[in-house]
């Protein structure tokens, strides 16, 4: 089965999309990837969605119409996509996160945007979406999500490893032998900002028409500020213990500037990116370290940030620090695989969260499925993915 996978992530920088054919015998599943790619946001629409995110307040009109705009957007992209492979049986589309509400240590709630009849009748085939939801209704976070890959493709390895995704958030997924009995433990969360704190200050003061610190150029010319980092450290959520879920719900522009006006000084902004950028090295170090992980395997924007890597790899000597396409998994598409896996799951009825993957009390089959272009024809189903290989 073909299956395209589709998301925009927490940058909300563009939509990242792949193709991949997965086979399947005895619960042994292989994937091809077919195609993978990533386009940018039309600049006018990815203003509109930017100025309705929190803090900011919006109306349920520009909801209604960011939801249409989105999905048309996702909707091209499918359809391009698609037709470079020559079709596909299913679609899995993440849409846009607009908002995802904690409360009390526990997700509530989570709306993500990209009206998904769009695709359906773009594309042809059954569109699988709303995928985080069900996840919280049974206790779970929602997130991440792709803990669900990450333990497939860290499965079996010695000690303890994991792999970490550095896109707007840092998400982490570490799995290691229960003790000692062979079995696979699994933990995931999200440890905090990786990209979003740097890119909504980049943005605002228009320091990179990119809208992000490609190469930490501006980082690289800036110092940190030691009480500022220390002020944002002193943050309550890195305490908190997993499972655990966040986003621009929490860290904004607004929170940058509540703790810079708080020193009572000015702080350059060159010296504001250089230490945003070392909150992500210090907050993603201290959890490795505590959780002792050997092997570190990391994806998302933020693995090309020269300034991130070199930090961990300097902070962490004794864990070894790679690119997640050593696990078969573009460094640059995994999540957009993640999606793809989960329409997989979803269509032969496998559940794609794992007990320690999101929090949620029992694993469940996610999301909603849109009809295609003719009547919905389901696979047989499948007991369970064993394992996955890329290929």
């Amino acid at each position: 089965m073909r299956v395209l996978g589709l998301l925009s992530g927490t940058s909300h920088d563009g939509i990242d999309v792949t193709v991949v054919d997965f086979r399947e015998t005895d619960g042994a599943v292989r994937g091809t990837v077919l195609h993978e790619g990533s386009v940018p946001y039309d600049p006018a629409l990815r203003a509109r969605l930017v100025a309705a995110l929190p803090p900011a307040q919006t109306t349920l009109a520009e909801v209604c119409e960011l939801d249409t705009l989105i999905g048309q957007a996702f909707a091209d992209v499918a359809a391009d996509a698609a037709a470079s492979v020559g079709g596909v049986d299913a679609v899995c589309t993440h849409g846009q996160t607009v908002y995802h509400w904690v409360e009390d240590g526990h997700a509530r709630g989570t709306l993500q945007i990209g009206q998904p009849a769009w695709i359906a009748e773009r594309v042809g085939a059954p569109v699988i979406s709303d995928v985080r939801i069900r996840d919280i209704t049974a206790g779970g976070h929602g997130a991440p999500l792709v803990s669900f890959l990450d333990e497939l493709l860290l499965r079996g390895r010695a000690g303890t490893s994991a792999a970490l995704n550095l896109g707007g958030i840092a998400n982490i997924t570490i799995v290691g032998d229960s003790a000692g009995t062979g079995a696979s433990a699994i933990a995931a969360y999200d440890i905090g900002p990786a990209n979003a704190l740097v890119d909504a200050v980049i943005t605002k003061y228009g320091l990179d028409p990119l809208g992000y610190d490609e190469d930490a150029r501006i980082a690289l010319s800036g110092d940190v500020d030691d009480d500022l980092l220390a002020s944002l450290l002193s943050d309550p959520y890195y305490a908190v213990s997993a499972p655990k879920s966040t986003g621009k719900e929490h860290f904004h522009l607004d929170y940058v500037r509540g703790h810079a006006s708080a020193l009572g000084r000015d702080v350059r902004v060159t010296d504001l990116v250089r230490t945003l950028t070392e909150l992500t090295v210090r907050t993603v170090a201290n959890d490795v370290r505590a959780a002792g992980i050997d092997f570190l395997a990391v994806s998302g924007g933020g693995c090309h940030n020269p300034l991130i890597m070199e930090g961990l790899r300097a902070a962490l000597p004794d864990t070894e620090v790679v690119l997640a396409d050593e696990l078969g998994a573009s460094a640059d598409n995994k999540e957009a695989i993640l999606f793809a896996l989960i329409g997989w799951c979803t269509m032969h009825g496998v559940p794609a969260v794992i007990p320690g993957g999101t929090g949620a009390r029992e694993p469940r089959i996610l999301g909603t499925i849109t009809p295609g272009g003719g009547p919905l024809r389901m696979p047989e189903p499948v007991a369970s993915v064993r394992s996955l290989t890329l290929d």
